[in-house]
């Protein structure tokens, strides 16, 4: 952590502490992903203690994010029910005041979904959750901390090695598992954890950064007892489950 308000053992003091909170509040999160992470996702939600809900009609989905306690929009799969959910969403969020976390999933393949995405960054999402390739075609050869600081949000990029930055602060993440990337919707839900995070963490990079901590963890803690693929989706989901925050500040490789 760079920055000399926090120290470097804060984020892993952090996700202990949204950890703890996640399952004593248990948050109402509300999820516009893919339907390949939809499952997934909601597993992730519950084995930490939250409340995943994930209807796309539009007659309903303002209800169920003015009620929601934080709410993803994941652009997997980019259809016309999705886009215009993601909309009405979006504006309910901001309505009643409830953090949104932003994943632009495949935005380097897509020029429209690309063109939707940055448009949203304008409703002010508290985090965009997304890997390299994405952060590249959305970012104007902008560094993460200046894209952060120009659209006043917190950029958590996934990769070997994990970066959150808010423009002011930056840390890096380095748990996790090579077998994370062979179970599709990992970084779905991982995103839905950070919108989770961000509900009971006021404190958007922290969120986001104990977030990608506890899955990266939980990842490293799954491998250890896994066969392979199958396995290892099953084992995260037991390892979330019984994640405790003497596990998370034991093992938290962040800088």
């Amino acid at each position: 952590m760079h920055h000399p308000a926090t120290a470097l053992n804060d984020v892993a003091s952090a996700a202990g502490r949204a950890l703890e909170r996640l399952r004593a509040g248990a948050p109402r999160v509300h999820c516009i992903t893919n339907n390949v992470a939809q499952n997934f996702t909601a597993n992730v939600l519950l084995a930490v203690g939250c409340v995943p809900s994930m209807t796309l009609s539009p007659e309903e989905i303002g209800g169920f994010v003015a009620k929601a306690d934080a709410l993803l929009v994941n652009l997997g799969t980019l259809d016309a029910e999705r886009r215009a959910a993601t909309e009405i969403a979006v504006r309910a969020a901001a309505d009643h005041g409830r953090p949104w976390v932003l994943d632009p999933v495949f935005i380097d393949r897509s020029v429209p979904r690309a063109a939707f995405a940055r448009g949203l960054l304008g409703s002010q999402p508290a985090a965009v959750r997304l890997n390299r390739a994405e952060f590249a075609a959305l970012a104007d050869a902008q560094t993460p901390a200046e894209f952060a600081r120009s659209h006043g949000t917190v950029v958590a990029v996934s990769g070997e090695t994990d970066l959150v930055a808010d423009g002011a602060r930056a840390v890096t993440i380095a748990n996790g598992h090579s077998l994370m990337a062979r179970v599709t919707a990992m970084g779905c839900a991982g995103s839905a954890l950070v919108a989770a995070c961000r509900a009971v963490e006021p404190d958007a990079l922290l969120a986001a950064a104990a977030a990608l901590t506890m899955l990266g963890v939980a990842g490293e803690c799954a491998a250890e007892k896994a066969q392979g693929p199958g396995s290892f989706a099953a084992a995260i989901l037991d390892t979330l489950y019984n994640l405790d925050a003497a596990t998370l500040r034991a093992r938290a490789k962040v800088n």
